[in-house]
């Protein structure tokens, strides 16, 4: 068991105790806080990471004293702050993966998203998602239930159409061009990115092929707020709280952000690569 999931399970089996010392049931305490009450469940069976406003919220709602609030605090901080394997992360499920980013982003105004191998998550076709979750399983193990996930992921991309928050998103021409899917599935979500720059508030960037990179494009990076970055490794998983690290993050992001090809020069790098696409299905 990583480091990461015996402190959400001993975190989750805290907070169940602070509810049942305040005689609440998991409906009640849900009512308080507005919440379905699987949500309280999946939290104290460490079924999904809670958030530093969901401990808050929690702590208050059951009248926990200073002294606690700042006991749970610091067992968020220890969580934010460890390297979660994937592996591990995986054997949960993916689907739990998925409810996990969408607490997080129903928390988040302001996105800043760069993703050198694969699209954006948020702006995936069900197809194509389908396909990159076959891979993630194969890869990590993990129950059978990518349908589930697809559904999650779907669910997530709601945020997009909400004019309260704010996406930049960059990604480099190749991740258009890897064959992480059928070309049919790769033509559909590149159709799927055309109609994405079309939203007023998100912001989409392309790196073309012959643009010149300030930096290698390592490793995929979103920035929540500024408060949060998730960097991922093939292996591990890390989440960020250091304003050093949260800064630095965003510097490199801005470089992208200054080269990336936008609006109507970003479309027409996508129709391009439509076009290779159906030479290639012609042939």
């Amino acid at each position: 068991m990583s480091g990461f999931q015996q402190t959400r399970i001993e975190l989750g089996a805290r907070l169940r105790q602070l509810r049942e010392e305040a005689g609440l049931s998991g409906k009640q305490l849900a009512e308080r806080l507005g919440w379905q009450p699987s949500k309280v469940s999946r939290i104290e069976n460490a079924r999904q990471t809670a958030g530093e406003a969901d401990v808050t919220a929690w702590g208050r709602a059951v009248g926990a004293a200073p002294e606690v609030m700042d006991e749970l605090t610091a067992a968020m901080a220890a969580m934010d702050e460890q390297y979660d394997s994937w592996r591990q992360r995986h054997r949960g499920g993916l689907t739990a993966i998925q409810e996990n980013f969408r607490e997080l982003e129903l928390r988040t105004r302001q996105f800043r998203v760069f993703e050198p191998g694969v699209v954006i998550g948020l702006l995936q076709t069900s197809e194509y998602a389908r396909h990159i979750f076959a891979k993630v399983r194969r890869m990590y193990g993990g129950a059978d239930e990518v349908d589930a996930a697809i559904r999650v992921r779907m669910q997530r991309q709601e945020v997009l159409y909400d004019p309260q928050r704010t996406f930049r998103l960059l990604m480099p021409e190749a991740v258009l061009r890897y064959r992480l899917a059928p070309p049919e599935v790769m033509r559909g979500q590149l159709d799927r990115l055309l109609a994405v720059t079309t939203l007023p508030n998100v912001e989409f960037g392309i790196l073309p092929f012959e643009t010149m990179l300030p930096s290698a494009p390592l490793n995929g990076y979103w920035i929540y707020d500024s408060r949060l970055v998730v960097a991922a490794t093939r292996t591990k998983e890390l989440m960020l709280k250091n304003p050093d690290d949260i800064a630095f993050y965003a510097k490199n992001f801005e470089e992208y952000a200054e080269i990336a090809s936008y609006g109507e020069e970003a479309r027409a790098v996508i129709i391009r690569v439509l076009a290779d696409y159906a030479t290639q299905s012609v042939g």
